[in-house]
């Protein structure tokens, strides 16, 4: 019997220096980021600083990865479904929460960028917004920012959801909620799961027929912006309004 239990028992000293070099590499890692600041991180080196917290007592090295891997970018991990999330292997619903949560909080933090000031006059402020709430959303997304006439947010809003390749937007609907904010000028925006941001024809004939029924009202249509994964593509900008 005393065998047997002194072969279950780790040496003498093991399990501290364990410890010590687990928490070594996180130590590591936080000083570095201290010191340099997130660019200097890899996508997922700037992963497991959020992991440490989320995962105490798991080494989060091999999840980061896994994680980067997999979807490709630290704000594609993020910005992932949460069912996909929860398939990597040491990641828990608890955790995948966690991670909705930085990032609802990031996409807080953009949208106060945009706050009481005029956004045409914040355009880099406005496209990382956008960026942040729609560029890897796995559906589209039809959304409209209303403004008013010193060009000031009054609402974003989510009109519409619909497939991976479509939304269904519906003009006069758009019209009416204008109306019913006062709003006399919109930013149009939605987003392209496939990660191209390129207009389709469907989106320019869209964006004209809502152009059409606004301007006689005195809503003016500033722009229709696309966002995708690899960047974003503005209608005004290419001269398709």
């Amino acid at each position: 019997m005393t065998d047997k239990k002194a072969s279950k028992t780790p040496p003498t000293g093991f399990a501290e220096s364990q410890r010590a070099h687990y928490h070594g590499h996180r130590d590591r890692l936080r000083e570095r980021f201290v010191a340099n600041g997130s660019e200097s991180m890899a996508d997922y080196e700037l992963l497991e600083l959020i992991l440490f917290r989320l995962l105490p007592r798991r080494d989060t090295k091999p999840i980061a990865k896994a994680l980067i891997d997999r979807f490709g970018s630290f704000s594609e991990v993020l910005g992932a479904p949460h069912q996909l999330l929860c398939e990597t292997d040491g990641l828990g619903p608890t955790a995948v929460t966690d991670l909705k949560v930085i990032l609802a909080a990031a996409q807080r933090f953009a949208r106060d960028d945009i706050k009481d000031r005029p956004l045409l006059g914040s355009w880099a402020e406005l496209i990382d917004y956008c960026r942040s709430q729609m560029a890897f959303e796995d559906k589209e997304q039809f959304r409209i920012l209303f403004l008013d006439k010193k060009n000031m947010l009054i609402a974003d809003e989510v009109q519409q959801v619909g497939t991976v390749d479509h939304t269904p937007v519906y003009t006069r609907e758009v019209i009416k909620r204008s109306l019913e904010l006062s709003a006399t000028a919109l930013i149009l925006v939605h987003n392209h799961p496939s990660g191209d941001p390129s207009p389709s024809s469907a989106d320019i004939r869209m964006t004209k027929a809502i152009i059409d029924i606004a301007q006689p009202l005195g809503i003016t249509i500033h722009d229709h912006v696309i966002i995708g994964r690899e960047g974003h593509v503005s209608l005004r900008a290419r001269k398709l309004l």
